[in-house]
């Protein structure tokens, strides 16, 4: 969950000003809920796939198809936006790459294609290159979430609400833009294969993680919010690096721009590695194209990994024109969205799990609010997402009907050339 979104969304949500904050309860409540939602999930069924594998369990094929379909979306489209950030901390070191949208960009893209080839050497390295980067990213959101409180000016957070529009507008605006940043938290569930007693181990990954993420995102959000004012973080590329500048000097800058550079480089190479591992379960079902269940000699799915980053760079060069922080607001957005179609179905996958329980005495029983709940969040975020988005994403979702028929139809052909026993 820890990658980019921490990290430049206060650069985003300076639109918003300090109402932004409930933004974040909002979406770190709901968050919870989804990660209670799949934790249940997570006892119930442990097929390699996650939030595909259940939507396909409860509602069958089509329905885990789109599942499927969509979070890989989210997970290119992810990418984009991870790279992103990385391409704005980075600049802090080298200007030229902040200083241009075309550096930017061709820096964002060198990333993701360095990652791509690590993880094509063997899912080890790609473990290696993981645990050297989770700990170094949690030091600069501590440290700003922490000592930023000291140097919090009140000032920076009035008017309360700078949107120009309703309060309930700006808290559904801003939910959905903090939802991006508990992406992931669902990410337990797809290897579920290789989890040792996943039963339990999902499960408590799960809630765990979700709660100490929240934690860290709303402290670090509330320092950096307190020390720089909503106009100048509106523009900013690295706005913990620049709130750091602001309480300890040039320094300082370089230092939290380094942990955030560090983090959102961690982040990118474990959902490169998710890239391929989606597609391989759907292809494995034989309701993605065959080539994406192929391994490599060292069992790496590399169509799915290859075609995935093609697919995130080729967003990021037919986005980079608009400006970093409106490219990278645009890109979670889509990333969000794409996710959360797949939590709407997980949500009430449950009650057609366990059909017998939902009514007791003839009454819905109280287990059933955590999916109840999980529906209504998601369902109200993707509103959040604003016209444009749901536009963009319900075209990306209907893009991959044809690719279930084709798959469909290519399996009806093959049965009725079979030889009759």
């Amino acid at each position: 969950m820890i990658g980019s979104g921490v990290f430049l969304l206060p650069a985003s949500l300076a639109a918003f000003g300090g109402i932004s904050i409930v933004g974040w309860l909002f979406s770190a409540t709901g968050a919870l809920i989804v990660a209670l939602m799949f934790s249940r999930l997570s006892r119930l069924m442990t097929k390699a796939g996650g939030p595909y594998g259940y939507a396909q369990r409860g509602f069958g094929d089509f329905i885990g198809f789109l599942v499927g379909w969509g979070y890989w979306i989210s997970i290119w489209a992810g990418n984009a936006a991870i790279s992103t950030a990385f391409a704005g901390y980075l600049g802090v070191f080298i200007p030229g790459v902040s200083g241009s949208a075309a550096a930017a960009a061709a820096t964002a893209v060198g990333a993701i294609w360095l990652l791509t080839w690590v993880n094509s050497t063997g899912v080890r390295n790609a473990g290696i290159m993981q645990v050297a980067t989770t700990a170094l990213k949690l030091l600069p959101l501590i440290a700003i979430g922490t000592m930023g409180l000291l140097y919090f000016d009140v000032s920076n957070m009035t008017p309360f609400n700078v949107s120009g529009g309703s309060t309930f507008g700006a808290i559904t605006g801003t939910a959905t833009l903090t939802l991006w940043a508990f992406l992931g938290l669902e990410s337990a569930t797809i290897p579920a294969d290789d989890v040792e007693d996943p039963e339990r181990t999902i499960s408590k990954a799960t809630v765990l993680g979700t709660l100490c993420a929240a934690l860290v995102y709303i402290l670090g959000t509330v320092g950096v919010m307190g020390v720089i004012s909503s106009t100048e973080l509106a523009t900013s590329q690295a706005p913990f690096a620049d709130a750091a500048a602001v309480m300890w000097g040039g320094w300082a800058t370089y230092a939290v721009a380094a942990g955030a550079a560090i983090s959102c480089f961690g982040a990118l190479n474990g959902w490169i590695l998710l890239s391929g591992q989606m597609p391989m379960a759907m292809a494995r079902d034989k309701l993605f194209p065959g080539a994406f269940a192929r391994q490599s000699g060292r069992g790496i799915p590399l169509v799915g990994l290859i075609l995935s980053s093609v697919l995130a760079s080729v967003l990021i060069l037919m986005n980079y024109t608009r400006g970093f922080v409106p490219l990278y607001t645009f890109i979670i957005l889509l990333a969000t969205l794409t996710t959360l179609v797949p939590y709407v179905f997980c949500s009430l996958v449950e009650l057609l799990m366990r059909p017998n329980e939902v009514l007791r005495g003839g009454r819905p029983a109280l287990w059933t609010l955590i999916p109840g709940l999980a529906f209504v969040f998601s369902l109200w975020t993707v509103a959040g997402s604003g016209r444009d988005t749901v536009y963009w994403g319900f075209l990306l979702l209907m893009a991959g009907v044809p690719v279930f028929v084709w798959n469909k139809w290519r399996g009806s052909v093959r049965k009725s050339k079979a030889p009759i026993l």
